[in-house]
């Protein structure tokens, strides 16, 4: 009968162990090759797919892009529509806290300018946008260019115009000139500009008490001239009326003089005495001086 040896028990068991925790290791190398060998792209997306051996790119649309460990990395670029913001109010840009742009005038004065850009690639040019950023992500892409070349263009586009025709006059200007420059910066990179929305202008205490106390002036100059043309007006219609009343006069009187010429030149004894005859009541008068009235008692 065999005596039983607790290291021939002890050794078997570690075998069975190594032999499970190979297995166990084995599987989890085989999951991870597998769970790396595609990737998933979001919707919205175009993933770039990038050979490190032959420097070969080419595009897939959305859903699984399958690629090669450690011979192929996939990227993704948004195709979608995509909005980076630079706001004054906190939590509502795409950094927190004031990042609203600092814009110069030509006088050399400064206001804070809120700011949105809209835009993305397509699927034909997102291989443009791998090679030119050498496959960075689209946050760090957003987080320096994007960024910096809206600062740029803005500030460059703000400085050739006044204050006031920055927040007023020239504002829709400012906007096109920096979606036209914008547009042009982008597509050198792969990406298309949707639009570019200027929101709210923030003006220093000092320069904001100058433009209200600019604008009561004007208002003030405005309703002055507004109570001046008020006066003008009335005046030129009481001149016309009083014009119109003493041509008015001038006609009547110039009328009356033409009846009064026209009606001597029609008066004749025989029409005197017919209009005195016709006003007669037969009764001669009681004195007169020898002349019976109105008679003419000679033959003809």
């Amino acid at each position: 009968m065999s005596k039983f040896e607790p290291s021939d028990l002890s050794a078997d068991a570690l075998a069975r162990v190594g032999s499970r925790l190979t297995t166990l290791v084995a599987a989890v190398a085989i999951l991870a090759v597998f769970m790396s060998s595609y990737t998933v792209i979001s919707p919205g997306y175009t993933g770039v797919i990038f050979n490190v051996l032959s420097g070969k790119l080419h595009t897939v649309g959305q859903g699984l892009a399958l690629r090669v460990p450690f011979v192929t990395r996939v990227q993704s670029y948004p195709t979608a529509l995509r909005t980076y913001t630079m706001v004054q109010r906190n939590d509502e840009g795409s950094v927190s806290g004031d990042d609203s742009i600092d814009l110069p005038t030509r006088e050399g004065q400064h206001i804070r300018q809120d700011i949105s850009v809209t835009y993305n690639t397509t699927e034909d040019r997102a291989a443009d946008v791998f090679r030119a950023f050498r496959g960075a992500p689209v946050e760090d892409i957003e987080a320096t260019f994007i960024r910096r070349t809206i600062i740029t263009v803005a500030q460059n586009a703000a400085g050739q115009m006044s204050l006031t025709e920055i927040i007023s006059s020239k504002r829709g200007d400012l906007q096109a000139a920096i979606t036209q420059e914008l547009s042009a910066e982008f597509s050198k990179m792969g990406f298309g500009l949707d639009k570019v929305n200027l929101g709210a202008s923030h003006l220093p205490p000092a320069i904001e008490a100058q433009m209200q106390q600019k604008m009561a002036a004007q208002q003030q100059a405005q309703q002055a001239e507004y109570e001046l043309q008020k006066q003008e007006t009335l005046a030129k219609a009481a001149v016309a009326q009083a014009s119109g009343d003493a041509q008015s006069v001038l006609v009547r009187a110039k009328a009356q003089a033409e009846a009064n010429h026209l009606l001597q030149q029609s008066l004749s004894q025989t029409l005197v005495n017919y209009r005195a005859v016709d006003k007669w009541n037969g009764v001669l008068p009681q004195v007169t001086s020898g002349a019976t009235p109105f008679l003419d008692l000679r033959g003809k």
